[in-house]
């Protein structure tokens, strides 16, 4: 599956590069849902609540409300999640609040997993320099994502997995370690980061795992009718 991403900054949609230096602000929310129309699935991160200065919960909400979505960024309570599966998310996404010094914070994953169910959870496994990476990717662990993700499985129906090392760049991601992520777990993942053609959501697709995209489609590099095409010969090759 095609991913679209609305990310969103001081009430704009945005693109970073390795979440950090804005590279560039795309339409208004409502203009890129028009134009993610064609995709069944769009995320959405609210970048400010991820690093802690602030929120864009008015907008995630009406989005949410409009569009099939799996939502994200500095989701940290229960008050949160279900606030958003409450807005009309498909999907949570937790990333920081998901870990503890040595793995999963069990308390607050079963928690989450009682309250919104586990089949609305994707837990984020975010690698930078081969290490999970935290708060709005500002801080890194001693975990790496191969030899976590299986301890994630009893809370989660799914993961987000952004090889942080090349988002935003347009250099292509690294097809490999989703392999290794692939063979190290059955449930659904969704790679992020530095996908920049065609062939490598092929490639993705080929092993069972989502695309989630942004720079490549906020710059035109990869064209929305092309993706949209893929999008319906895939689906319509997995129904077969």
């Amino acid at each position: 599956m095609i991913i679209p991403c609305i990310d969103l900054m001081d009430g704009k949609v945005v693109q970073l590069v390795r979440g950090r230096e804005k590279a560039l602000e795309g339409e208004s929310p409502d203009t890129m849902l028009e134009r993610f129309s064609a995709f069944p699935v769009i995320q959405v991160i609210d970048l400010d609540q991820a690093i802690g200065q602030g929120s864009n919960l008015p907008i995630v909400r009406r989005i949410a409300g409009r569009a099939r979505t799996w939502v994200g960024g500095g989701v940290r309570s229960l008050e949160r999640a279900e606030d958003l599966v409450r807005s009309g998310a498909e999907r949570v996404i937790v990333g920081t609040a998901a870990f503890c010094d040595n793995g999963p914070n069990s308390d607050f994953l079963e928690a989450l997993a009682r309250s919104i169910g586990p089949e609305r959870l994707i837990v984020s496994l975010d690698s930078m320099n081969g290490r999970i990476v935290i708060r709005g990717w500002r801080e890194s662990t001693a975990l790496t994502a191969e030899e976590v993700i299986s301890r994630f499985e009893p809370y989660c129906g799914a993961f987000l997995c952004t090889y942080v090392d090349k988002e935003g760049t347009l250099q292509g991601t690294d097809l490999e370690w989703y392999r290794r992520l692939r063979a190290a777990t059955d449930h659904e993942i969704t790679a992020a980061g530095g996908i920049a053609s065609i062939s490598e959501i092929r490639a993705l697709v080929d092993i069972g795992v989502h695309a989630a995209l942004g720079m490549a489609v906020y710059t035109g590099h990869l064209k929305l009718d092309e993706l949209a095409e893929l999008q319906r010969l895939s689906a319509g090759s997995a129904a077969r």
